[in-house]
Parts: C-alpha cells; sequence; structure tokens
C-alpha cells in the first residue's frame, strides 16, 4: 500500500492540477452563462426569454455526457469546424471542449438559480427604488442583484461542486486529467479500491476548499444583510 501510495499520488497530482484547471474555467464561464441566461430568461423580450428557456431546459434535460461527446465526436469532426481556425482550436482539444461542455451544462443550471433569486427580490424595493431616482441600472447593481445573490448563493455554490464532479467525464474524450490518471494507474497495478480512493481525496480536497470559500462568501452576505 505504501509503495503504491508513493507511485500514484505523483501521477495522479498532474491529474489533479488539469481537473482543478478545467473545474475552475468551467465555474468562471458557467457564471457568466448562468446570470447572462437568468437575465435574459426574466427580461420583457420575447425572444431573449425563449432563447434562454430553450438553453435551459436543453442543457438541463440532456446528460452531461452525451454534450461531451456532441461536441467532441460531433461538432469537432465538421468540416466548417475544420476550416475555421477559432473554432478548430476549441473543438480539436478534449481538455477545451470540456470546459466547454461543463460550462453550457452548468450554466443552465445557475441561470434557474439565479433567476429565482431575482424573482424573489420583491416588486415594492424596485419600484421604491425607482422613486428615489435611480435608474434601472442602479436598481439592479445596488438593489436587484444584491438581494438576489443572497438568495441564490446556496443552490449556486451546491452547483459548484457538481461541476468539479463533472471534470471525471472528461476522461472519455481522451483528456488525461484525475479519473483518467487513475484508470492508467488501476490497469497497471490492478489496485482498483486504493487507487480510486486516493483519487476521490484529491476530489474532496478541491470540493472541501470550494465549500469553504463559499462559507465565507455567503457568510459575508448575511452580515451584509443584517446591517
Amino acid at each position: 500500500m505504501i509503495e503504491l501510495f508513493e507511485k500514484a499520488v505523483p501521477v495522479l497530482i498532474d491529474g489533479f492540477w488539469i481537473t482543478l484547471r478545467i473545474g475552475l474555467f468551467s465555474i468562471l464561464f458557467a457564471s457568466i452563462l448562468g446570470l447572462s441566461a437568468a437575465l435574459m430568461r426574466t427580461s420583457e423580450q420575447r425572444v431573449l426569454n425563449t432563447v434562454s428557456f430553450l438553453y435551459s431546459t436543453t442543457f438541463r434535460g440532456t446528460p452531461l455526457l452525451i454534450q461531451l461527446f456532441l461536441l467532441y465526436y460531433g461538432i469537432g469532426t465538421l468540416d466548417f469546424v475544420r476550416e475555421q481556425p477559432a473554432l478548430w482550436w476549441l473543438f480539436s482539444d478534449g481538455a477545451r471542449c470540456a470546459i466547454l461542455a461543463i460550462s453550457l451544462n452548468s450554466g443552465a443550471y445557475m441561470s434557474e438559480a439565479i433567476r429565482g433569486g431575482l424573482q424573489s427580490v420583491p416588486t415594492g424595493q424596485i419600484d421604491a427604488a425607482l422613486s428615489c431616482g435611480m435608474n434601472r441600472l442602479q436598481v439592479f447593481r445596488r438593489i436587484r442583484f444584491p438581494l438576489a445573490i443572497r438568495q441564490a448563493f446556496p443552490a449556486y455554490s451546491n452547483e459548484l461542486v457538481l461541476a468539479i464532479k463533472g471534470t471525471s467525464l472528461a476522461s472519455t474524450i481522451a483528456v488525461m486529467e484525475l479519473t483518467g490518471y487513475a484508470r492508467r494507474l488501476m490497469s497497471q497495478s490492478y489496485l482498483i479500491v486504493e487507487t480510486f480512493v486516493i483519487a476521490g481525496l484529491l476530489y474532496l480536497a478541491i470540493n472541501i476548499t470550494l465549500l469553504g470559500c463559499a462559507w465565507l462568501v455567503e457568510r459575508s452576505l448575511r452580515i451584509q444583510a443584517r446591517d
């Protein structure tokens, strides 16, 4: 067991950094997508509302694994994509496809959490702010968004964990991240349980750190709400 630990940890650490990079980029882009889709969904513009609804429904209603396969093995093989340098740069690399798929998937769930937060803001507070002379942007920045994010943050922080766990599927499109390295070690040593216990602990370390940061942010939001 000690020999396996000494052999496995340095290899899995390489995959750990790749997993962390994919996960953090996915969370960043998913947050931007989620906020944008939530604003579109609460917009009075019917077209924007419909586009956001279709996006959210599609990516929440289909498995992440299928989305990964369609992006990498489907769209990535189209002649049109191969002829466009920017698109080929994006779809030719498994890690970038994984970031795109996880971002789109997590962004759909985040949009629903943020939309719920936006819709929970009392109309009276918005009307009062407008009557005080604030414009729509000021109302959103000072009143609506701060109140909405406090309501949405618990569901949003849960999606952070799911995004990190979703990176484990990147190994299915030839990305050697944490799970990919664990599978390779398993095939070499045949110590399935021990290898994946170590990999699981590394995933747990990432998620505990993320949840700790989320707890600090949520605590700060609660303090601001009391003040």
